[in-house]
């Protein structure tokens, strides 16, 4: 019988065991619509929870969420729930990639980890931190560690007995320790911290 995430990230790092067995079982269900969970990460960007969860029902109630919806919105109805000048392009630009087809969400499962990065981030406003998250969260892929988030970096600080946030080359280091599950071991460290990633 196979061993279970949670059994290999305690069997290889007794001390991310104890988070997972303080913080106790998670669950996650991957996104069901991958161009609705990339544009609420767009929006999101650089928000608080809150602010962003506000903008973005505002921003549901112009209508559906799809390429084609978004693409028939003016830019001052986007700017009008709350968007900036800059979301709101890199959302255009999203519908765009996706309406013509240079972006297919759903051929993504045939691309690596790094593939699947390059892909989306040749979206205007998506870089490699959003191209993690929807690796982790929406795709559900098992293996991912972004080293530049900063959530992870103070949380493994911690665990590594820090007075500081691990750097990125110390976090780096700690995940080779927890492969082929760091997607899950990223998912205990931010529950620790309270503030899992908007996903």
């Amino acid at each position: 019988m196979s061993r279970t995430p949670e059994q290999h990230l305690r069997e290889v790092d007794p001390a991310l065991g104890a988070i997972i067995d303080a913080v106790g079982p998670l669950h996650h269900t991957p996104a069901e619509d991958r161009f609705v969970e990339l544009a609420n990460a767009i929006v999101s960007q650089q928000l608080s929870l809150k602010s962003a969860a506000t903008i973005w029902g505002r921003f549901e109630l112009l209508g559906p969420v799809t390429p084609e919806a978004i693409l028939s919105l003016s830019e001052e109805s986007m700017r009008g729930v709350g968007l900036s000048g800059a979301k709101t392009r890199y959302v255009r630009d999203l519908a765009l990639h996706v309406a013509d087809g240079r972006l297919d969400l759903h051929a993504l499962d045939v691309l690596d980890d790094e593939e699947v990065i390059v892909a989306l981030t040749q979206v205007k406003g998506i870089g490699r931190w959003t191209a993690e998250m929807f690796l982790i969260f929406a795709l559900d892929r098992p293996d991912v560690l972004a080293l530049d988030d900063a959530g992870l970096q103070r949380a493994a600080g911690w665990l590594l007995g820090c007075e500081r946030p691990a750097s990125r080359e110390e976090l780096s280091a700690a995940g080779e320790r927890w492969a082929p599950h760091r997607s899950t071991a990223s998912r205990y460290l931010w529950a620790s911290l309270g503030n899992a990633p908007a996903g």
